[in-house]
């Protein structure tokens, strides 16, 4: 683990991460209200021009365009910035009030997004033209996460009502709640290197993994005790690694359900949040205290030891706003996710 916070300003709050096109890792700022990017070695640069204040970038992900885009909590847009830093502002067909949440890259060459408050679907195309779904979702279902999937869907979370979502390029929504226990609140999805989802379920400690029919299988052995597992990525040594929010620490799973987790080196109140595969074959994770952490992988899941990092003062007041915000969310649900999907 080496943990990086040159060039990231106070109160940035790093919420989404994801590997760029240009070989960089490309990260959201709501607390500053930018987005930035970082190099394999560590190098920040913050963009802010262009991005309407207080909008709150938040979820982020590569386009099929060779740009970012990114999710706003605020107004009702979806942001794309360049790999040189410019930005441009889609709102056009976003439902007032619609809260969007996060991104990603649809198997049919648009972006696909969660709309929080407003319950729905989104689509947009590279040239910003949206569309939005909302029929076949329960009302008050809290869309959070969105991948898409291996079978040519799009899935998503629906952390309210404890359901994993999934909708066809042409709109048609089916969701799943068998296996899934009750209160688990599911936050974040991906697809992975076994043809299955897997999604983090944040409020009962566990990860769970459904296959493209349905079938949900929960894994809680070997997650510490209020880990409470916030979001999942597919790692480049064919496991799947996700952040502990409760207890400061980086999970391993494979895909027949043995769990890692790992803690040397990661300054304590970090408040890990989110975690992507890096172009450099190392994993980048989000740290809500001002930071953007890096761990490397051993091929194969192999295990050793605990990797060694050099550590870097927490910024409590930071640190106290997040958990405040974790709280907010546990219990209402709907709470804006400042803390950051």
């Amino acid at each position: 683990v080496t943990e990086f916070s040159a060039g990231i300003t106070a109160g940035a709050t790093p919420n989404s991460i994801t590997a760029g096109p240009d070989g960089n890792l490309w990260f959201t700022e709501p607390g500053v209200n930018r987005v930035a990017r970082i190099t394999p070695l560590g190098a920040v640069t913050e963009f802010s021009a262009g991005i309407t204040a207080g909008a709150q970038p938040v979820g982020i992900a590569a386009g099929p365009d060779g740009n970012l885009w990114y999710a706003n909590n605020n107004f009702d847009r979806i942001g794309r910035i360049t790999p040189l830093g410019v930005v441009t502002e889609f709102t056009a067909g976003i439902s007032v009030n619609a809260q969007t949440n996060r991104i990603t890259a649809g198997p049919d060459g648009n972006m696909w997004f969660t709309e929080l408050t407003g319950n729905r679907i989104g689509r947009i195309t590279t040239a910003g033209v949206v569309t939005e779904f909302s029929a076949g979702i329960t009302a008050g279902a809290g869309l959070e996460g969105i991948t898409t999937g291996p079978d040519g869907n799009i899935w998503f979370t629906e952390r309210t009502i404890d359901r994993i979502g999934r909708i066809t390029p042409l709109g048609v929504v089916t969701e799943f709640s068998a296996g899934i226990t009750a209160g688990a609140y599911p936050i974040s999805i991906v697809t992975g290197p076994d043809g299955n989802l897997w999604f983090t379920e944040f409020a009962i400690n566990r990860i769970g993994r459904i296959t493209p029919a349905g079938v949900v299988t929960e894994f809680s052995v070997g997650l510490s005790p209020g880990a409470l597992p916030s979001h999942i990525t597919a790692g480049p040594d064919g496991n799947l690694w996700f952040t502990e929010f409760g207890t400061n620490g980086i999970g391993r799973i494979t895909t027949s359900g043995v769990v890692t987790e790992f803690t040397a080196g990661i300054s304590p109140g970090a408040n890990l949040f989110d975690i992507t595969a890096g172009p450099d074959g190392n994993l980048w994770f989000s740290e809500i205290a001002d930071r953007i952490g890096r761990i490397t992988t051993v091929p194969g899941g192999g295990g050793g030891p605990p990797p060694v990092a050099t550590v870097i003062p927490t910024m409590q007041t930071w640190t106290l706003f997040a958990l405040g915000l974790l709280i907010l969310a546990v219990t209402a649900g709907v709470a804006r996710r400042s803390r950051g999907g």
